[in-house]
C-alpha cells in the first residue's frame, strides 16, 4: 500500500466541485444508503479526508472511518471537529480492519475513490477484499468505486494537465498526472500526482507524491467478489465511462 501522507495536506483540490462539502459527497450515494437498516453501523475503509464520513454521520448513521494514511486519518478527525460530527477515525490497511473490528460488524463498507487499486496485485486485492467481507453482517453491502483500468491501460503511459486552476481554500492550483502504464496488467504500475499552488505573487508551490497501483480488469473483480462471499447486486460498469461502481451483498 501507498500512503498518499504528501497529497492528504493538498487533497480537496483532487475532489470534485460537486462532492466537496460532505453533505454533498453523502448525497452522491443516496440510492445506496436507502437500502440501510434502522440504526445502521457503516464502515468507510478508504477515507481519504473524510468527506463521505462526516456527511454519513451528519445524517445520523454510526460511522467509523479508516485509512492507511496517518494524515488522512487525521484530516478526517480534524473535518469531523470542524462540522461537530461524530467520526471514529482509525488508521488501518485493509489487511488490518479484522484487528480493529469484530467480523460481522457493520451493514455497510465503503471502499470509494478508486482506492482498491493500490492494493498489491491480485494477492493484495484478495486480501483487502476478504477483510471488507468478513466485517460485513449478512446481507450486508460492500460500495465500490472504481476506475475502469481497460481504458487507462488503453491510453498508454502520459502526462496529463489541468485544462483550468481549481480553486480551494483561496488559493489556485493545477493538477497533474503523470501515468507509467507497465507492459502487462499484473505489473505495478505507477501514478505521480502533482499540485502546483500559485499563489497571490505568482509563485508557485508543488507537492506532489507517486503512488503505486495494481489495476484490474472488471470481470477479474466480479471474480474476487465471489470468491470473499459476495454477489454482485448493482454495476455501473461501461467499458466507455472513466469511473464505475459496484455494489455487492454479502450472501
Amino acid at each position: 500500500m501507498t500512503g498518499y501522507d504528501v497529497l492528504a495536506e493538498v487533497y480537496e483540490w483532487l475532489i470534485s466541485d460537486a462532492k466537496l462539502p460532505p453533505a454533498e459527497f453523502a448525497a452522491s450515494f443516496d440510492d445506496v444508503l436507502e437500502l440501510l437498516p434502522p440504526n445502521a453501523h457503516v464502515l468507510d475503509c478508504s477515507c481519504g479526508t473524510g468527506q463521505l464520513a462526516v456527511g454519513l454521520a451528519g445524517r445520523g448513521i454510526q460511522v467509523v472511518a479508516t485509512d492507511a494514511s496517518e494524515a488522512m486519518v487525521r484530516r478526517t478527525a480534524e473535518l469531523s471537529e470542524e462540522f461537530g460530527a461524530s467520526v471514529r477515525a482509525v488508521r488501518a490497511n485493509w489487511e488490518e480492519l479484522p484487528d480493529h473490528f469484530q467480523d460481522k460488524t457493520f451493514d455497510m463498507v465503503f471502499c470509494v475513490g478508486n482506492s482498491l487499486h493500490h492494493a498489491a496485485g491480485a494477492t493484495g486485492r484478495g486480501a483487502a477484499l476478504e477483510s471488507m467481507s468478513r466485517l460485513l453482517r449478512p446481507g450486508g453491502r460492500l460500495v465500490l468505486t472504481s476506475r475502469t483500468w481497460e481504458l487507462v491501460r488503453a491510453r498508454g503511459s502520459r502526462l496529463e494537465i489541468g485544462d483550468r486552476l481549481v480553486r480551494r481554500n483561496g488559493r489556485d492550483a493545477v493538477v497533474v498526472y503523470r501515468w507509467e502504464i507497465a507492459p502487462h496488467w499484473e505489473e505495478e504500475h505507477h501514478i505521480e500526482i502533482a499540485i502546483a499552488q500559485v499563489d497571490a505573487t505568482g509563485l508557485v508551490l508543488v507537492r506532489s507524491e507517486v503512488l503505486s497501483c495494481w489495476p484490474y480488469r472488471y470481470e477479474e473483480l466480479e471474480a474476487d467478489l465471489h470468491r470473499v462471499g459476495l454477489q454482485t447486486e448493482l454495476s455501473t460498469f461501461d467499458l466507455e465511462a472513466e469511473n464505475y461502481m459496484v455494489v455487492a451483498s454479502k450472501v
